[in-house]
């Protein structure tokens, strides 16, 4: 089995005791055992000169330097034993290891300044004493000055103790910049998935949307001639053998219906091609193909009001009593204001055609200073006129709604006390 590159920068997959990772606990072994060996000779050195066994001095020493072995655990400790036995010349290896790891550290930084200079000052006066005695056993009589031994001494504590203090805080800052980049990638990694997350929400809900509005614009170009051809057809199979005068008429209108139905829908549809956009249709997404679409709908010319009494007329042929009132001046409207009225008003009309054949039908139009009022309002049907059994999908108040509120409007639907129906809409000229 191939391990990722997850599972071995995890730090339990191959954790053994403190060390993150096995080749930690090798290296620090190893170390361990270099010291050990180190301090174990120089113990039995120091064993020579205090008059103890040799063999004592020595396995004091391979205690000594086996310290190293917890220096990632116990940093302070290692520092600790090198400072107490560096009067005993032993544990070279052990305090500059031991000085570096602690540098390097967690470890608050005014612990790291007084062990250092504990150390230091250890190392300093040891170093000191030796040489005074060597000079002092030197037979040639040599006499330095006062300022010899103090400051070759410190040349040589510092040559020992500061490298390893300043490679340790390199290492150390470096792993914590290390870390906090890590942290800061994985903290952009979890933002970009979250913008991700929210971005395929909002794709997914402009879809829809573009759906909608697409499936809205395809009803209302549709659905009202459609009905207006079923009632003219139900009309013209009653007359066609009574009245065929009235009948070829009807035919007529029928036609003239169809015709107009399919002028509407191809500009529709060559609205909705024109403006997609010339690629591969498997790369373009399907929001930025609905809104191309939505805005080419929009930008199309279409009916406004000024088609108002044609529509009216259109459902007078077919039978109902429309009745179109028209109350203040009309003005230059956007074309989406002014298709959405004609779109209300078409939609009332095709509604009262398919539920409440034969009723008399009250169109009004307000044109106010900042908005445009359209009500639709009819009559109970006509006991005695025959229903066209048109079909009904139960979207047209809702594509209705639709329609004025996204541009910042109301819509008001329902029953009227009379036993009819009315639609009540108001559209603002300037969208809030």
């Amino acid at each position: 089995m191939t391990a990722t590159g997850a599972d071995r920068d995890a730090p339990g997959a191959r954790a053994v005791w403190w060390w993150e990772r096995r080749r930690s606990a090798v290296l620090d072994v190893g170390l361990a055992l270099v010291s050990a060996v180190e301090c174990a000779v120089e113990g039995v050195s120091f064993a020579g000169k205090a008059g103890v066994p040799e063999a004592l001095g020595a396995l004091f020493g391979f205690l000594v330097g086996a310290v190293l072995l917890v220096r990632r655990r116990w940093p302070i400790t290692v520092v600790l034993v090198s400072v107490a036995v560096a009067p005993a010349e032993m544990g070279f290896l052990l305090g500059i290891v031991g000085l570096y790891t602690l540098a390097a550290s967690e470890v608050p930084r005014r612990y790291t300044a007084v062990l250092a200079g504990m150390a230091t000052v250890a190392v300093f006066v040891v170093t000191a004493v030796e040489m005074r005695r060597d000079i002092a056993a030197q037979a040639d009589g040599f006499d330095p000055s006062a300022w010899y031994v103090p400051v070759m001494a410190l040349f040589m504590t510092l040559g020992l103790n500061a490298p390893p203090v300043l490679f340790g805080l390199y290492i150390g800052a470096r792993r914590r910049l290390m870390e906090s980049l890590r942290e800061r990638a994985d903290s952009l990694e979890q933002e970009l998935s979250l913008l991700a997350d929210r971005a395929e929400q909002r794709a997914q809900w402009a879809r829809q949307e573009e759906r909608r509005r697409i499936a809205r614009e395809m009803h209302d170009v549709v659905a009202h001639r459609v009905s207006l051809m079923v009632v003219h057809a139900a009309a013209l199979q009653a007359v066609a053998l009574k009245d065929p005068e009235k009948a070829v008429r009807n035919a007529a209108l029928v036609g003239d219906m169809g015709r107009q139905a399919l002028t509407e829908l191809r500009e529709m549809l060559g609205v909705l091609r024109e403006e997609a956009p010339a690629v591969a249709p498997a790369v373009v997404p399907l929001a930025a193909v609905g809104r191309a679409a939505a805005a080419a709908a929009e930008a199309a010319a279409g009916p406004g009001l000024g088609a108002l009494e044609e529509l009216c007329q259109e459902s007078r042929l077919a039978g109902a009593a429309v009745e179109l009132v028209v109350l203040g001046e009309p003005g230059a409207y956007p074309p989406e204001v002014e298709r959405t009225a004609y779109r209300v008003v078409q939609e009332a009309l095709t509604n009262v055609h398919k539920h409440a054949p034969g009723a008399s039908v009250v169109v009004r139009m307000a044109h106010r200073e900042a908005e445009v009022a359209a009500q639709v309002e009819n009559g109970p049907s006509d006991a005695g006129a025959a229903d066209a059994g048109l079909p009904s999908g139960g979207n047209g108040l809702v594509g209705m709604k639709e329609r004025v509120v996204r541009l910042g409007g109301a819509f008001v639907s329902g029953p009227t006390d009379a036993g009819g129906f009315k639609v009540s809409a108001v559209i603002p000229l300037v969208r809030g």
